[in-house]
């Protein structure tokens, strides 16, 4: 290697290097000012503080009951899209994965587009006497509608990453297609589960934008963390840095939850 090859590798790196750390700063210092301007002293007596109790209860709540509807509707769906292949079905996993890349207001509209007073079905809805837009409810469905294409996406990849021989072979020895899914696709996909439903858990309690469109701010109703930090930020900021360092904390655990699930998804396949 020459020294003219020599400085432009130099270079490069040096470019690399720089753009890490421009790229490491942006990310990290607003985390650590976060941290740093938080009363970490005054933290457990703010989470205490009744607005934030009842927006960790709404949050509790909601996102239980709608990763319950994720797992028990998205696992079967993603089965069928990773083992059948039928005209459309490309179609299908596109407007699935729809609410990804749709802006969080436009989510909201398109869910009181369809379950207001006056929306595609939420005037029948009515009329049988149930009301969604600005309950508990209408979290739960903001919060599955923003949150199961992440765990649909890992589900899909999950379920195309079991050998079909497996699942032939257990046809042949007289398992029929629940007891195939149930005994052999399910336990061998289950880290690739476990990882999507960690992402669309984490999606779920940083939601934010759909639900105030769809279902309000109201306190112990609809309110979850995420509103709450909204409306504490002029009235008590440092209870908006406390709710902040909260889910920054389970954040960091979700994160590394999901880490911990690909490593492990990575060490089973090599034992394989």
């Amino acid at each position: 290697m020459d020294l003219a090859q020599l400085a432009r590798r130099t270079a490069f790196s040096i470019v690399c290097g720089v753009c890490l750390l421009a790229a490491a700063l942006l990310v990290t210092i607003p985390v650590v000012a976060l941290l740093v301007e938080a009363p970490l002293r005054r933290v457990p007596a703010l989470l205490g503080d009744p607005l934030v109790k009842d927006a960790i209860g709404v949050t509790v709540r909601t996102n239980l009951i709608s990763n319950a509807l994720i797992l028990g509707l998205g696992t079967p769906a993603a089965y069928l899209l990773a083992t059948r292949r039928f005209r459309g079905r490309a179609l299908v996993i596109t407007l699935l994965e729809l609410p990804v890349v749709l802006p969080p207001a436009v989510a909201g509209i398109a869910l009181l587009a369809a379950f207001g007073a006056t929306g595609l079905v939420g005037g029948d809805l009515q009329q049988a006497g149930i009301v969604l837009p600005f309950t508990e409810w209408a979290v739960v469905l903001a919060i599955t509608f923003v949150a199961a294409p992440f765990y649909l996406r890992q589900a899909i990849s999950a379920f195309e990453g079991v050998d079909p021989a497996l699942l032939d072979a257990a046809r042949t020895l007289g398992a029929g297609p629940a007891r195939t899914f149930a005994r052999v696709a399910l336990p061998l996909a289950i880290s690739g589960l476990i990882a999507g439903w960690v992402l669309s858990f984490a999606r779920g309690v940083g939601e934010f934008g759909a639900t105030i469109v769809f279902a309000g701010s109201v306190r112990g109703e609809t309110q979850t963390l995420t509103l709450a930090v909204y409306e504490t930020l002029d009235a008590n900021f440092d209870a908006a840095l406390a709710i902040g360092v909260l889910l920054v904390t389970l954040s960091a655990v979700v994160l590394l939850a999901y880490k911990g699930v690909g490593a492990w998804r990575g060490s089973t396949s090599t034992s394989r």
